[in-house]
């Protein structure tokens, strides 16, 4: 793995305007650098890049990162090829060292060790299928090719109970059972969790194990097993198949989401390398959104069983606050009994390309399925229909498409495009819009917030214990905790980094559009930081007069400890 301290000096080396502008050409706009986004289609340019930051940031798409950042989503490089690519580019020699980025002796981290768990377990499942005669077959009968078992990092977990047990001498500890690779039994006992299964891992943005999926040679259930919930994996934000599929997202501009790892397996091996799977759980918001930002075409592509109607019910229903105008979501249903992996095996991938071009729109299936409720032949099933479509309608923020919907709706229930608008509590068109209201001065967390990632070792120097407890503290302990494990001290391209990965860092990036305009210098910052920093002091020892005071009202001089009296009246001299 690459040493975190060479990440760091591979940002603080690079130039990202020179590099985004070898893909995307730049124009200058004040300090910073525009052009439209590459990331979505727009007329209006609102893709920023900050040479002074060394970050981009789209107000469009919310597209927001560093040189390795715009790497990963732009060329679809996993997170150690950006790094590499960089590191070239500038004649440097890339170290190595074992274990997770960023991972020495001192500063190694819970995380950092469970990574590099997973990582010996990968490597241990991908010998074991090369010993195993009987997964090699049952692959080979699945039509399987090595070199498609081989991109996708697969191996075979041994039918053994405790076969894990050769690669980690401590497998009874408390570190193995919150990796998820084994678990304790009623009686005690420790074993494996996957066990004779052929083992998929689950990669993340950086190129890292997060977690397995197994499946079952033979007939048994569950058919698919995967990882738990652990601190490296949360399955609804992960895709399989994410990193694999990235070049083949940018190219079709189309994402293929289906059920099972073997069908994105089996589909990349027939030429499609756009799809990818959930992980053992409902489509997710998290997911639609992480695909609508790399693609403009979303297409569902489910068994055309209940169970894969069922599904598709609530990719639907998870979907709707994503919708935006300029993107598609679609519906394809195979054939029963076919899955991708048979369908494209049998019919090849032609058949299967057809499929998904003629996937229904979201549109088409939403109302297929509200009228698959109601007798559109009765009053009272027209009727409703509208009452069904009025809380789905009013999630979707899309203001084309939601008006579209409104004019089918009129049509299938008879009323008029008005009445359904009024009865759905909508309007058609835009309403004028209000006269804006004063924007509410930024809390003192945020501004401290705002002036850290202007200057981020800034954050070792706030009082935390005089702040609220919200999400807005809980990034700046996030940023201060980083800080205190890189040197020197990081500007916001290496923090940024620091925390790709953490639970913070989409509330991160979602901020970048509040600061990136501040036009201050580093003094200017620095003083901004220490007013408001007193202003905290200030703020404290006024809450602690107010209580004092009021308990002296109260139960009069015997309600205040002599401790108490001598700050009352120190703080009395200050106020």
């Amino acid at each position: 793995m690459i040493p975190e301290s060479f990440i760091q000096d591979v940002l603080a080396r690079i130039d990202i305007v020179d590099l985004i502008d070898k893909y995307v050409t730049l124009k200058k706009a004040g300090a910073n650098y525009m052009a439209c986004c590459p990331f979505h289609n727009e007329k209006t340019p609102s893709f920023t890049v900050s040479p002074g930051k060394q970050f981009y940031h789209c107000f469009g798409c919310g597209a927001h990162g560093t040189a390795i950042g715009f790497l990963m989503e732009y060329q679809g490089m996993s997170f150690v090829d950006a790094v590499r690519e960089l590191a070239a580019s500038m004649g440097m020699q890339v170290p190595e060292e074992r274990g997770h980025p960023g991972g020495d002796a001192e500063q190694g981290s819970r995380l950092r060790h469970l990574s590099a768990r997973m990582s010996e377990a990968q490597a241990f499942y991908k010998a074991a299928l090369k010993k195993s005669e009987r997964a090699i077959a049952y692959l080979k009968n699945r039509g399987l090719s090595g070199e498609a078992a081989a991109r996708f990092g697969m191996g075979y977990a041994p039918e053994g109970w405790q076969t894990l047990q050769t690669v980690f001498t401590d497998y009874a500890s408390p570190e193995m059972l919150a990796s998820g690779l084994v678990i304790d039994s009623d009686n005690g006992r420790r074993h494996d969790r996957f066990r004779d299964r052929i083992m998929f891992p689950i990669i993340n943005a950086k190129g890292e194990v997060i977690g397995f999926g197994g499946r079952i040679l033979d007939q048994g259930e569950p058919k698919y097993l995967n990882s738990p919930e652990t601190p490296l994996f949360e399955k609804g934000r992960e895709l399989f198949g994410l990193p694999q599929a990235r070049q083949a997202l940018r190219d079709e501009n189309c994402a293929i989401v289906v059920e099972g790892y073997m069908d994105v397996v089996a589909l990349a091996q027939h030429g499609v390398g756009n799809a990818v799977a959930t992980l053992g759980t409902a489509t997710t918001p998290v997911h639609v959104q992480k695909l609508l930002r790399q693609v403009d075409r979303v297409v569902f592509c489910f068994d055309g069983d209940a169970a894969g109607k069922k599904a598709a019910s609530r990719a639907l229903d998870n979907a709707l606050e994503s919708l935006a105008d300029n993107k598609t979501l679609a519906f394809a249903f195979l054939p029963e009994p076919e899955d991708p992996d048979s369908f494209i095996r049998q019919k090849g991938k032609d058949a299967f390309t057809r499929l998904i071009a003629t996937a229904a729109p979201l549109s088409d299936f939403l109302l297929r399925e509200l009228s698959a409720r109601c007798d559109l032949s009765a009053s009272e099933g027209k009727a409703r229909l509208v009452t069904e479509a009025k809380p789905l309608l009013l999630r979707i923020p899309a203001p084309h498409l939601r008006l579209q919907l409104v004019k089918r709706l009129a049509q299938a229930s008879g009323l008029e495009q008005i009445e359904v608008e009024r009865l759905c509590g909508i309007r058609g068109y835009a309403p004028p819009a209000p006269p804006k209201a004063a924007r509410p001065a930024p809390s003192r967390t945020r501004t401290l917030l705002r002036l850290v990632l202007q200057k981020p070792e800034l954050a070792t120097q706030i009082p935390f214990e005089k702040l609220p407890v919200d999400p807005d503290r809980q990034m700046l302990e996030s940023i201060a905790h980083a800080v205190t494990r890189l040197s020197p001290a990081p500007g916001y391209a290496q923090l940024r980094e620091q925390l790709r990965g953490n639970s913070q860092e989409n509330a991160l990036d979602a901020l970048a559009g509040e600061w990136m305009d501040m036009k201050l210098t580093d003094t200017e910052v620095e003083k901004e930081f220490q007013d408001a920093v007193k202003r905290l002091e200030v703020v404290d020892q006024k809450a602690e007069f107010d209580r004092l005071q009021t308990q002296a009202r109260q139960f009069g001089r015997s309600g205040l400890s002599a401790e108490e009296k001598a700050r009352y009246l120190q703080l009395l001299s200050k106020k």
